[in-house]
C-alpha cells in the first residue's frame, strides 16, 4: 500500500455538492479545450477522447467526473485499482455503464455489475474503458487484469509476454499501448524511439494482446518546439506501422499523448487520447 492510502479512503463514494460542482466545472472546461484545439488544428470534432487520470481520487470524485461527461478513466497504481474497482463498477452500472472488464461476460467485474443491476445483464450496459496509465511491475499483473481494458505503459517485450500469458489463462484479450520515451529523459519510462517499430510488431503478434496504439509523455521543458517534436515523431511512427500493411498492426491507431499542460500541442500533432487529471480534479494533496 502506498503511503497516502493510509490517509485517504479511496473507496469513499460520497462527496459534497460543492466538490461535485468543482469537478464538473473542470470536466466541462477540459472538454471545451479539447474542442477548441480540434478546431484550431482542423481536426474532426470528437476525434480526441478525454481520459480522466484518477490517481489519488476516490470513487465519489471519479463518479462526479463521469456524471459530468468523462467516458474513459485511467489509474496509475494497481493498488488503487483494487481498492476502487468494486465501488466504481457498482456505481457505473447504476448509471448504465460497464466499467472496464465489466464489459466481458464472466469476469469478476461483470458479475459485480450484474449484481448491481438485479435482473439486467452487464451486456446491456454501455462500455466505459478503464486504462492503466502508470508503470506495471510483473508481480502486479494479476491485480489489474480483472479490471482494466487497456494497459498503456507496456515498454518492453518481456512485460508484454507476461501480460499475454496471463490474459490467455483468463480467456481475455487485453488492449495495450506501447510506451515510447520520445523526450529521452532518464526519469521517464518507455522504449527508445528507434526501437518502437520493431517492438510494436513483436507485441502485436502475441496471443491475448491487442495492440491499440502508442503512448508517450511530453518533454518536461518550456520549449514548445521540443515538446511538439516528440509528439510529431510518435505520430510518424504510428503512421509507418499502419502503412506497413502488417495485419497484426492494422488496429494500431491510438496516440495517447498530451496532459493538462501540453494537451493543445498534442492534439495539433494528432493525439487521439489526452490524459488529464489536474485540470479536472485540481491539484493533488498526495503525490
Amino acid at each position: 500500500m502506498v503511503a497516502y492510502m493510509e490517509h485517504k479512503n479511496l473507496a469513499n463514494e460520497t462527496i459534497d455538492d460543492e466538490r461535485k460542482q468543482q469537478i464538473a466545472d473542470g470536466v466541462h472546461k477540459v472538454l471545451d479545450g479539447i474542442a477548441a484545439a480540434e478546431s484550431d488544428a482542423g481536426r474532426t470534432a470528437g476525434s480526441v477522447r478525454l481520459l480522466a487520470a484518477t490517481k489519488t481520487r476516490d470513487v465519489g470524485e471519479i463518479m462526479a467526473a463521469i456524471d459530468a461527461g468523462v467516458r474513459m478513466i485511467g489509474e496509475n497504481r494497481p493498488q488503487e485499482i483494487e481498492v476502487k474497482a468494486p465501488g466504481l463498477v457498482r456505481q457505473c452500472a447504476s448509471r448504465g455503464f460497464a466499467l472496464g472488464e465489466a464489459m466481458n461476460s464472466g469476469t469478476e467485474d461483470a458479475q459485480a455489475a450484474a449484481a448491481a443491476l438485479g435482473n439486467a445483464s452487464a451486456a446491456d450496459l454501455t462500455p466505459l474503458p478503464f486504462h492503466l496509465i502508470g508503470q506495471l511491475q510483473s508481480n502486479k499483473i494479476n491485480k489489474v487484469l480483472p479490471h482494466v481494458t487497456t494497459i498503456e505503459s507496456v515498454d518492453n517485450l518481456a512485460l508484454a509476454q507476461k501480460i499475454a500469458k496471463r490474459a490467455v489463462t483468463r480467456g481475455i484479450t487485453v488492449g495495450v499501448l506501447l510506451e515510447v520515451n520520445e523526450s529521452g529523459e532518464e526519469s521517464k519510462s518507455g522504449c527508445e524511439p528507434d526501437e518502437a517499430a520493431d517492438l510494436a510488431a513483436q507485441i502485436a503478434e502475441l496471443d491475448g494482446l491487442h495492440l491499440e496504439g502508442l503512448m508517450t509523455i511530453g518533454a518536461h521543458v518550456h520549449d514548445e518546439a521540443v515538446i511538439r517534436r516528440g509528439f510529431a515523431h510518435l505520430r510518424e511512427t504510428r503512421d509507418a506501422l499502419l502503412a506497413s500493411g502488417t495485419p497484426a498492426l492494422a488496429d494500431c491507431r491510438e496516440l495517447s499523448m498530451g496532459m493538462t499542460q501540453d494537451m493543445a500541442i498534442a492534439i495539433s500533432e494528432g493525439s487521439t487520447i489526452v490524459r488529464v487529471g489536474t485540470a479536472i480534479f485540481g491539484e493533488r494533496a498526495f503525490i
